[in-house]
């Protein structure tokens, strides 16, 4: 039983994945490196959207809020996932994620900018829970070490880059295209 691929995985006589699947699987990673890559571009540029806005005192509440609503939403969007369809549910994941992304780039005063952070955190907690739950359901078990290992060097590079983007953009062209971008 525990040779036997997951259901709707894809494999050749070779073991090597179709061309199509290692498409899928370069967007899953890159959909996975937006979320990782948001939340430490951001961290970069809060001293300059602190200095912008005020609001010295509601500082943590633009981290918490996005961390709190991608933890409290990833069951919710795994869930959807199992009941609807897990490309719909990433789709609108990515789509919710995009619409707090670009709200946040407009935000006027830190209540605002707090307010859409956790809307993009609903959005990431469905990118992270759909990028692994659709791996889970390409390729079969025993492949899916090499593919952890994918994550875990997209999740390495995130955390490296994303200082270094995120003080770059907002040096080059303000704190605000750190969203838009």
């Amino acid at each position: 039983m525990a040779d036997t691929p997951a259901a709707g995985a894809v494999e050749t006589d070779t073991g090597k994945q179709p061309r199509s699947v290692r498409v899928v699987l370069l967007a899953l990673m890159i959909a996975m490196m937006l979320a990782m890559l948001d939340n430490m571009i951001i961290g970069t540029a809060m001293p300059t959207i602190v200095g912008e806005l005020g609001g010295l005192e509601h500082l943590s509440w633009v981290v918490t809020a996005y961390t709190l609503a991608t933890a409290a939403s990833t069951p919710v969007w795994g869930k959807l996932g199992d009941m609807y369809g897990r490309k719909a549910t990433f789709m609108t994941s990515i789509v919710i994620f995009l619409i707090g992304s670009a709200l946040s780039g407009m935000a006027q005063n830190m209540g605002e900018l707090i307010a859409f952070r956790a809307v993009q955190g609903l959005g990431a907690g469905g990118l992270m829970v759909g990028v692994m739950a659709i791996i889970g359901d390409l390729i079969p078990p025993r492949e899916r070490g090499k593919y952890q290992g994918m994550m875990a060097a997209v999740m390495a590079l995130a955390m490296i880059g994303g200082p270094l983007v995120g003080g770059t953009i907002t040096d080059n062209w303000g704190w605000r295209w750190a969203f838009y971008i």
